[in-house]
């Protein structure tokens, strides 16, 4: 029987007049891996942080299993600006006790793609104060994951990952002993990790079994039977069933409810796309040319990022693009809002762009524009427009959009300035839609976004006629909006992927084995050039010498410890302490010699 980590009883929590949590009573055991969703500001953070007793109740009590080993990964880290990498994330760890480690060196490899920590200027010796938010907050995930741990509890975890950081995570976590409760808003990490989900709703938290595809099946089936089958058909739950049923092929492979009841609930439910009306409706608005691109070069700066690039986004085309950071997604999509912007006058370092002449582009940036904070929201709505035509004799008004993306009656009167991060993403992507594009350019839309929103979104895409491109780190977004998945790879090259992202993760692991040496061998964390070949005499030899230079420095360490308490014994005798203190400098200079050739004979062995 599972041993329970953590008990919460009958907790309730107030902020001003809302009540957040009312009456929540749950329990965390050994090997359970809990997914927490919700929408923004339903207390979700707040859950997991009485959860970890790093806020109090207002009533009710949270009592932890005695000698319980927590580690939490909050949305605002705790790391020393004034310390290293190495001494945050290692510790005082010998370089070939660390780099002995296999778990050391998966969890570097995962987070920061090697043990160098390519992309950091000094590697490990990299001072914290000066790197962005992204970057600490890997690094104190990669301190969390190295540590052993009964129960983790993660805040976002996927949030400044990429499409490769967020698939090795996932597959990292399914391996660990530990017990893990986990807020994010990626459905598909949620799917491959998680066993149980809590839904936090209006004070309380219902419990799911199975993933976010049983979870949505499981929900949908309660809501059928809470309520009549019209108002059931206006739910937004019906088309996400939908698509997990018919859309995307073995989402989950336990249901845990009456299959038959989903069959019975999707039974009339149209396709999440009619892509033939949508190509039909876009070429109507956009003509035959929307982009045209011809022996095309982009470049940041001085940086070249892609050469000799002929492609077209045509009318209709719906792209999901995905790469390895810097490969130049970004940039791509910079260029073309370039040159539509200047109607083909301003054009890249190199080759040719045509626009088409009736392109009316909206191009969503990862930068949340700045809005008049006075503004209420509908205002800062019906500075674009009253109404949105949205096809087919289907027609919102800005009040109704306001509704469809979870601005309420009376949220659509709160000024902008008192909006979250969140919220103001919303609310810039609203106001590009109202200004009715016939292209979409969304670069990480789904940043600071619920889950209930995103399912709001991607019903709004599912009926917009138009060109699309789409960059973002969600793999279930990318694959409910888009209908091709493109890539860059950082060959400077821009690649059709029919496979979509599982294609893309294969290429990209290939890429990996090819550019290292040996699978066998860890990498060092210097970072050093391929060693040739070695034969396998030689190899059982290095790995015979590998445990010989072991055993000494065991000795050296045993001995350095004895020295350090020998100067602290005969601190007043000074001529004493002079000659201890030379002698461990002399053990100093002997141990970084022995480990550098650990690292030497570890690329051999």
């Amino acid at each position: 029987m599972a041993v329970n980590l953590v008990n919460v009883e009958q907790v309730s929590k107030v902020y001003g007049t809302r009540a957040l949590l009312d009456g929540v009573s749950l329990g965390v055991s050994e090997g359970d891996r809990i997914g927490v969703v919700g929408r923004n500001g339903d207390g979700k953070t707040t859950l997991i942080r009485m959860l970890a007793k790093l806020e109090d109740a207002d009533t009710g009590r949270v009592t932890h299993n005695g000698g319980l080993r927590l580690g939490v990964l909050t949305q605002h880290d705790s790391l020393d600006p004034a310390k290293t990498v190495r001494q945050e994330v290692i510790g005082d760890l010998a370089d070939h006790e660390w780099a002995g480690s296999s778990k050391i060196r998966d969890v570097l490899t995962g987070l920061f793609g090697g043990l160098a920590l390519p992309g950091f200027e000094h590697g490990l010796d990299t001072v914290i104060a000066p790197l962005s938010g992204g970057e600490r907050r890997r690094i104190a995930l990669a301190k969390l994951l190295i540590e052993e741990q009964d129960l983790i509890v993660l805040d976002e975890p996927t949030n400044h990952l990429d499409v490769e950081g967020i698939s090795w995570l996932a597959g990292h976590l399914r391996t660990r002993r530990s017990a893990l409760v986990c807020v994010t808003h990626d459905r598909w990490f949620l799917d491959q990790v998680c066993t149980r989900m809590w839904d936090v709703q209006r004070g309380t938290v219902h419990e799911y079994e199975g993933g976010y595809s049983d979870y949505v099946f499981a929900r949908a089936e309660r809501e059928r039977i809470a309520s009549t089958e019209e108002s059931k058909r206006q739910n937004l739950m019906r088309k996400e069933l939908a698509w997990l049923r018919r859309g995307a092929p073995a989402r989950t492979s336990k249901p845990r409810y009456r299959i038959e009841a989903a069959n019975e609930l999707i039974a009339d439910v149209p396709p999440p796309r009619d892509t033939s009306e949508l190509m039909k409706f876009a070429n109507a608005r956009l003509g035959k040319t929307v982009f045209d691109l011809e022996d095309v070069t982009v470049q940041a700066g001085p940086k070249t990022l892609l050469t000799h690039l002929t492609w077209q986004l045509g009318p209709g085309d719906r792209v999901g693009l995905v790469g390895v950071n810097g490969a130049g997604k970004t940039s791509l999509l910079r260029a073309l809002a370039e040159a539509c912007r200047t109607q083909g006058d301003e054009q890249p370092a190199a080759g040719k762009v045509v626009v088409g002449k009736t392109v009316k582009l909206a191009y969503l940036s990862q930068e949340v524009s700045e809005l008049n904070p006075n503004l209420r929201v509908l205002e800062a709505v019906q500075q674009v427009r009253d109404r949105v035509d949205l096809g087919k004799g289907r027609e919102m008004t800005a009040g109704q959009l306001c509704e469809q993306f979870g601005f309420t009656k009376e949220k659509q009167w709160t000024p902008v300035g008192d909006l979250s991060g969140g919220e103001r993403r919303r609310l810039q992507i609203l106001r590009l839609l109202m200004d009715e594009p016939n292209v979409l350019f969304l670069d990480e839309p789904t940043n600071d976004l619920d889950i209930e929103t995103l399912t709001q979104l991607e019903d709004l895409l599912d009926s917009w006629p138009g060109s699309m491109i789409v960059i973002s780190h969600d793999r279930f977004f990318i694959e409910r909006t888009t209908d091709k998945v493109m890539a860059l790879l950082g060959d400077r090259a821009l690649r059709m992927l029919p496979r979509g992202i599982d294609e893309y993760l294969e290429r990209r692991q290939k890429m990996e084995e090819e550019s290292t040496p040996s699978a066998a061998a860890p990498r060092t964390p210097t970072g050093s050039a391929a060693a040739p070949a070695v034969s396998a005499q030689e190899a059982r030899a290095a790995k015979k010498e590998l445990q010989k230079v072991e055993r000494q420095l065991d000795k050296l360490s045993t001995r350095e410890t004895a020295l350090h308490k020998q100067i602290a014994d005969n601190a007043t005798d000074f001529e004493k302490v002079a000659g201890l203190d030379a002698e461990l400098r002399e053990l100093v200079t002997e141990r970084d010699e022995l480990e550098m050739r650990w690292l030497e004979l570890a690329e051999d062995a």
